[in-house]
């Protein structure tokens, strides 16, 4: 295979992103190991590589430079990145490792290349049904190519880069509760919240969503309106200043007015957020308003 060529007599491992295998299979992993002990993971190639010699001694060099893991880990550890100059994508070198006592297949996941920094210079998702059956307690050496469009920028990272896994995808997106939410609510609401943000759309990676959860009219007139503050990007948000208008069932502006978050507002990555907005007397048209349905809009 042409790959072989990619790895180099003077590569070096790099940076290593770890982390607990539950993270990504959930708890298949054996109770067996002490915790404490330390796993020399063992070289292991494709089985439909055939590797010459020369590479085996290239290989076996960079796999003894690997530290050990601990039990129940998976880990990939950064070799080097070459470009491919005519076609302008990264092939980036690494090995996939684990510690776990049994064999292993994995599906698609979501990698990123962060530099020095820890800024995402790259992200890409990839199926990890290529690289095959990872045995137990094993290194396989790959290379992950992220083509032009995956790439934040054209300058290949400097020195202290790393491949790393996208913990917030693997999760999947959860219902986050500020901490008064946390403390207020019983934990049957907190599992009707949760419940319902699992029903809710599939966000783009960097969209913003903001979906009515409830409206009701207090009796002194004002408006008390709890919204879905839905983040898809990879990073947090931060919300200073809310303008928000209130659509009823008739298409008709029921209250419209502009927040100040004092404190900050912020969303975590991958994450849907409630927050109940009140709009004061003055702000409100209640006057023939139908909340059986009703839309919250980000005004400009």
């Amino acid at each position: 295979m042409g790959l072989f060529s990619f790895f180099k007599k003077s590569d070096k491992v790099g940076q290593e992103n770890t982390i607990d295998s539950k993270d990504l299979l959930g708890n298949v992993a054996s109770d067996a190991q002490n915790d404490n002990s330390e796993i020399v993971t063992k070289l292991s190639f494709h089985p439909d590589w055939d590797v010459p010699q020369e590479q085996k001694y290239i290989f076996n060099f960079l796999a003894n430079e690997l530290e050990p893991l601990k039990p129940n880990q998976l880990s990939l550890s950064s070799i080097s990145i070459e470009e491919d100059a005519r076609l302008g994508k990264w092939l980036v070198r690494a090995f996939f490792r684990s510690s776990l006592p049994q064999d292993i297949e994995l599906g698609e996941i979501e990698l990123f290349i962060m530099d020095k920094d820890d800024e995402l210079v790259a992200s890409k998702k990839f199926d990890f049904k290529a690289l095959g059956t990872i045995p137990a307690e094993s290194a396989r050496p790959w290379v992950f190519e992220f083509e032009k469009s995956t790439l934040k920028t054209e300058e290949i990272p400097e020195e202290g880069w790393k491949i790393a896994f996208n913990l917030v995808s693997l999760r999947g997106h959860q219902l986050e509760l500020d901490s008064t939410w946390e403390e207020q609510l019983p934990a049957e609401q907190k599992e009707e919240l949760a419940k319902i943000v699992k029903t809710l759309p599939e966000l783009g990676e960097t969209e913003v969503n903001f979906t009515g959860l409830q409206a009701k009219f207090a009796n002194d007139g004002s408006l008390n309106v709890s919204i879905f503050i839905r983040n898809g990007h990879n990073k947090a948000i931060n919300l200073e200043q809310l303008p928000l208008e209130i659509i009823d069932a008739n298409n008709k502006q029921i209250a419209k007015g502009s927040f100040k978050m004092d404190p900050i507002l912020s969303v975590q990555p991958n994450s849907t957020k409630p927050w109940t907005f009140i709009f004061p007397p003055t702000l409100v048209n209640p006057k023939g308003a139908d909340l059986s349905r009703w839309t919250a809009r980000v005004t400009q």
